[in-house]
């Protein structure tokens, strides 16, 4: 069974850093494409940042370049989201997704989400 698990949400304050986990099952991760997205109240579901499967190619949004860093560690199953230097404007759910590539943004399996707060 294809299972995608995010965590480390939380609150921070403006300038503080978080690591969010997805954690897979039912499939190895180095096969496919990992997704972050997130979605804020009153707003469309934003993509923030991918992951291919293979030569670790990696993709961002602007709004977050510089600032976040996406990984896997193919040995735990599971692909990261380092998110530093945060901003209220980060606040949101925070969701990752599987696809077979980043570039075709066809994601077909998604975690529950996980809250992130930015605020004083």
């Amino acid at each position: 069974q294809v299972q995608l698990v995010e965590s480390g949400g939380g609150l921070v304050q403006p300038g503080g850093s978080l690591r969010l986990s997805c954690a897979a099952s039912g499939f190895p991760v180095s096969y496919y494409a990992i997704g972050w997205f997130r979605q804020a109240p009153g707003k469309e579901r934003e993509g923030v940042s991918c992951i291919s499967s293979s030569r670790f190619t990696t993709d961002y949004a602007d709004s977050v370049k510089g600032r976040f860093t996406i990984s896997r560690d193919n040995a735990k199953n599971t692909v990261y989201l380092q998110m530093n230097s945060l901003k209220p404007e980060d606040t949101a759910v925070y969701y990752c997704a599987r696809a077979y590539y980043c570039s075709e943004n066809k994601y077909d399996y998604w975690g529950q989400g996980t809250q992130v707060t930015v605020s004083s």
